[in-house]
């Protein structure tokens, strides 16, 4: 089985985490999104969702939750 991969466009690097979120005007406060990163894209992605008030929670992936 193929290990997940960084949500960053173009990075095929193995995703180290996955940064929890959700956009207020589409979804209910509970639902999460999960975009997954690696070490090098953890910073910009979380810096992105950031920016707009979306990112909600930062966790070592370890497989579980696959990305939506």
């Amino acid at each position: 089985m193929d290990p997940d991969t960084c949500s960053a466009k173009g990075c095929q690097a193995p995703a180290a985490w996955q940064l929890q979120w959700n956009n207020p005007k589409l979804h209910t406060p509970e639902r999460r999104k999960v975009w997954l990163a690696c070490d090098d894209h953890r910073g910009s992605l979380s810096d992105f969702l950031g920016a707009r008030g979306f990112l909600k929670d930062v966790v070592p992936h370890d497989g579980s939750t696959p990305p939506e």
